[in-house]
């Protein structure tokens, strides 16, 4: 890794492979004893996609698999209100 004059770090081509890290990616550094951990940071609407994503997969492995004992969905949601 090398550092220039106006603060911008090179990194190595397999690190920026193995963490997906292309120009523009936004880094950062974490101090942990006596060395640094680089890590990428993902932009809040990626964090936020990927978890969309999950719930929703999550959603899909589940549907269908509630047991109403016999109940439609009315009787459901009525149990539901009341």
């Amino acid at each position: 890794m090398r550092v220039t004059e106006k603060g911008q770090v090179t990194i190595p081509k397999n690190v920026r492979s193995n963490l997906g890290i292309e120009p523009g990616s936004s880094v950062e550094f974490i101090l942990k004893g006596n060395e640094a951990v680089l890590r990428r940071v993902e932009p809040a609407r990626a964090v936020v996609e990927r978890s969309v994503q999950e719930f929703s997969d999550h959603l899909n492995r589940h549907k269908g698999s509630m047991n109403l004992g016999g109940m439609d969905g009315d009787e459901f949601y009525r149990l539901l209100r009341d």
